[in-house]
């Protein structure tokens, strides 16, 4: 049930983070600036924690281990590579590239779903770090102002920022599609509560 509600939190500060930030990159009516830079520092700040608390929470809270099993395990298993997943990374890609008609997870997670999670952890604090270096009060913080040379200045470091937002959001949508490729079990799971035998 935790991992329903980190989710949840997930989802709606991504699409705080999205408004607000179409609204600050170029403002569609008058009036809301302040609340929409408001918006996107609180979204971001919970974003962070909640993830920073969902990597700590996989190390001690038990989870299913399987598709459609009421076995349970320490959820960080999930994330790692698993004898279910050995050999599955090419025909997963096949499926989705309908190249294979029949689905390949056998774990919790399919191969490229461990792989694409686990590179939004990285993507999300980078996000994060793009965002700091760009805002006024801290962008001349050390910590910032060397990434900023890096990259060649703040309107390098923004557009960083503007396309990253992209990545998420094209994430978002490939994930909502193939969480529920096989059925919307997923989806009854994390909108409605509603467990599924399978």
């Amino acid at each position: 049930m935790v991992f329903v509600i980190t989710h949840y939190i997930n989802l709606i500060c991504m699409i705080m983070l999205a408004f607000s930030g179409f609204y600050i990159h170029y403002p569609f009516f008058d009036g809301f600036m302040g609340v929409a830079r408001g918006m996107h520092f609180v979204a971001m700040y919970v974003i962070i924690i909640n993830l920073t608390l969902r990597i700590i929470l996989a190390f001690f809270v038990k989870d299913a281990n399987e598709m459609g099993s009421r076995a349970v395990d320490r959820d960080i298993k999930n994330w790692l590579p698993q004898k279910e997943n050995r050999h599955q990374f090419l025909e997963t890609v096949k499926y989705y590239l309908f190249l294979r008609k029949e689905g390949v997870i056998s774990a919790k997670y399919g191969s490229l779903q461990k792989i694409s999670y686990l590179a939004t952890i990285p993507l999300t604090y980078f996000q994060a770090y793009t965002g700091f270096s760009i805002y006024g009060p801290t962008m001349n913080a050390t910590f910032f102002a060397g990434g900023l040379t890096l990259v060649g200045g703040p309107m390098n470091m923004r557009i960083i920022h503007y396309f990253t937002m992209w990545v998420f959001i094209i994430f978002t949508m490939v994930h909502a599609y193939l969480a529920n490729i096989y059925n919307f079990n997923p989806s009854k799971i994390i909108f409605l509560w509603q467990e599924t035998d399978h």
